[in-house]
């Protein structure tokens, strides 16, 4: 009997346009109503999502979780309260971040605990980023000591192409030892960057130990390569039908539907309910 799911948001349980299905509502409401936890584990903030958790029944609500920044932060639903904040060290943020203000073509985005920064700004990503709930303030200058004070949990760039997002990537590893940091990608057009050790799986398994569920014990459902960890540490990873390859690979079920079509909600119905 699975005890959790942990799912990705974007391009997994939400429409491309960003909206959460009445179907796959519905579906995490009856999971929850059986015991099961439902535990959106996102790379984004948890104030992006907090409406589609009051869709789902479960904003605000005692012993319901939430995962954002890739497994940077852990919060209990109650008052979004954190349970496991995973920051990255300031001067490995610092050089991350100089490493994309120097691309002018890359939209660099800090996200500390509470809130997202971004310096230079794209329209395309900033047009992504409103359909998805997602509010930010630019960053007018590219001084990063302004954050010396917060929890820094991940930094991204926005870059159009994966040969220009690998590139970053390989700029940002000149600077910093690669194993400092987890990288992934994601939406196709994000390259993440999170303190070594923490990531979507991390974070899934240390919630488990916290609530007495085991690994085996939890449903993963991705499409992304920042989805990867998760999937790899859970007893049944789950790749909706529009997943990347490297995630079908690893998927011991991939959805006949895709996200515009309730795949979560048949993940639920077949295995859950």
């Amino acid at each position: 009997m699975y005890k959790m799911i942990v799912c990705d948001l974007d391009e997994t349980l939400m429409n491309d346009d960003g909206s959460l299905s009445a179907k796959n509502a519905e579906a995490i409401q009856a999971a929850a109503a059986k015991g099961v936890y439902f535990v959106p584990n996102s790379g984004r903030s948890y104030t992006s999502f907090q409406n589609d958790l009051e869709t789902m029944h479960l904003r605000n609500q005692p012993n319901q979780y939430s995962i954002s920044y890739n497994g940077g932060l852990i919060l209990e639903n109650k008052d979004n309260r954190p349970i496991a904040i995973n920051a990255m060290p300031f001067e490995v943020a610092k050089t991350v971040f100089e490493a994309g203000a120097a691309n002018k073509k890359a939209a660099t985005h800090v996200y500390t605990q509470d809130k997202l920064y971004i310096y230079n700004p794209v329209p395309e990503d900033s047009a992504y980023l409103k359909n998805r709930g997602v509010s930010f303030q630019e960053m007018k200058n590219a001084d990063f000591d302004q954050f010396k004070d917060d929890n820094i949990m991940k930094v991204i760039m926005a870059l159009p192409t994966m040969p220009e997002r690998k590139q970053m990537r390989a700029d940002v590893e000149a600077k910093v030892d690669p194993k400092n940091l987890a990288v992934t990608y994601s939406s196709d057009r994000y390259v993440e960057f999170n303190p070594a050790g923490i990531d979507k799986g991390s974070a899934s398994v240390q919630l488990g130990e916290l609530l007495g569920i085991k690994p085996e014990e939890i449903i993963a459902a991705g499409d992304n390569s920042n989805d990867l960890p998760m999937l790899k540490a859970v007893g049944l990873p789950v790749s909706v039908a529009n997943g990347i390859d490297s995630v079908k690979e690893v998927a011991k079920y991939i959805t006949e539907a895709d996200n515009n079509h309730d795949a979560l909600a048949e993940v639920i119905n077949k295995f859950v309910l």
